[in-house]
């Protein structure tokens, strides 16, 4: 391939390639003709993951945390392929996609994500229920009805995993199902929320307690089965009855990804240099849950939507650079806080010294996030519909 006709293939429509996707369709290209920039994802809709939560309680609709990529990237001049990535062949420079075309690239970046790993207890792939994908949240919502549905008494529910994830399940299904849910919030450490500041952790522990969940510290799941799961707690083993377990624990690099013949970390990551190139490739980039990154200051990069969010701009910038011959720009990265959901109307925020708790968290993380989105167009649709949901369901009452 010619300069003239560059080919950018982005492959993985989350935070990192999405977003690199628009920040690439935005920047000056008039020293040469615009480059053809392909996103590949395995869905036909983008998601706003950390408003995923928001879905099982009925605060927010599908459309306006998962809109369609075809809609994100109208008029962008970004092509889309709903497909998954069967391989990557690095010397000839082509993606290979299942059921699809192969792409040639000039630039190629990898966005893939990660995914939930089901394999590390008996049982977990069978009767586990995961939550990081919208499919994920359609599978257990219907789960959820059946429950509901049923006759019996309380719902019991498990899960597996007290970081962030895990706590921000347990404080919004406890809302939802109110008196009739009984639950185990079960961490194989000595604390939940490891990695979070203090006061958000304070905060969540006492969400926690006052919707009466139950938290197994120190505490190692064993096995799966149908309607039970089996804990380990100081070298004994009890098992208990259960109606639903959800597993939020592990993050797992893709086997498309792993195979590659890249520098990977023990997790699989594939390491990076501070402008995001692949070391000993640089026509390729790496960010995201699959990328071992450590920014310009040698710190290392979380993998959250956060990071992925500011790496995007970084990627775009220095793919650009690299086509339009000039100088890149070293990856710093900027920690601007934390937010949680614990349940409806309810969150913790820590941010820039700023340190809330209560509906003002709530509403500051619905702001933040509303600023995060994708599109102008979409944030225009989401924020009047935020705005005009409450007057509409006032009026009809």
């Amino acid at each position: 391939m010619t300069e003239q006709t560059a080919r950018i293939c982005i492959l993985g429509g989350g935070f990192g390639g999405l977003y690199t996707a628009l920040r690439l369709s935005q920047l000056p290209w008039e020293a040469l003709p615009k480059p053809e920039i392909v996103l590949v994802d395995h869905s036909d809709r983008f998601l706003f993951s950390p408003l995923l939560y928001e879905l099982l309680t009925g605060e927010l609709q599908t459309w306006e945390i998962a809109p369609p990529f075809e809609e994100l990237l109208q008029d962008t001049g970004v092509r889309f392929y709903q497909a998954t990535v069967s391989g990557i062949d690095i010397n000839q420079r082509r993606v290979h996609l299942q059921d699809g075309p192969e792409i040639g690239y000039d630039r190629l970046v990898l966005a893939l994500g990660g995914e939930t790993p089901l394999d590390m207890v008996s049982g977990a792939a069978s009767h586990a229920y995961t939550f990081r994908t919208i499919a994920d949240a359609y599978r257990l919502e219907e789960r959820l009805r059946v429950l509901e549905e049923s006759d019996t008494d309380k719902i019991r529910v498990a899960i597996v995993g007290a970081g962030y994830s895990g706590v921000e399940l347990a404080c919004k299904l406890a809302d939802r199902l109110g008196q009739r849910g009984r639950f185990r919030l079960i961490e194989v450490t000595d604390q939940i929320l490891r990695t979070s500041p203090e006061f958000n952790r304070e905060a969540a522990t006492k969400a926690l307690e006052e919707r009466g969940i139950f938290i197994d510290l120190e505490t190692k799941v064993v096995a799966i089965a149908q309607d039970t799961i089996s804990l380990e707690y100081k070298g004994q083993v009890d098992t208990i009855p259960v109606d639903l377990v959800i597993w939020t624990v592990g993050t797992r690099v893709a086997p498309v990804v792993r195979n590659l013949p890249f520098k990977q970390n023990q997790r699989g990551q594939i390491t990076t240099t501070p402008t995001l190139q692949v070391l000993d490739h640089p026509e390729i980039f790496a960010l995201g849950d699959l990328a071992d990154c450590r920014d310009v200051e040698g710190q290392q990069v979380p993998a959250t939507a956060q990071a992925a969010f500011q790496q995007a701009d970084y990627a775009a910038w220095n793919i650009w650079a690299t086509l339009t011959h000039r100088p890149l720009l070293p990856f710093r990265y900027q920690y601007l806080g934390e937010m949680m959901t614990l349940g409806i109307d309810n969150a913790t925020l820590t941010s820039l010294g700023i340190k809330l708790e209560g509906s003002l968290a709530y509403l500051a993380r619905r702001l933040a996030y509303l600023y995060r989105m994708p599109t102008l167009d979409h944030k225009l649709k989401v924020g009047f519909n935020w705005l005009a949901r409450p007057i509409i369901e006032t009026l009809s009452k």
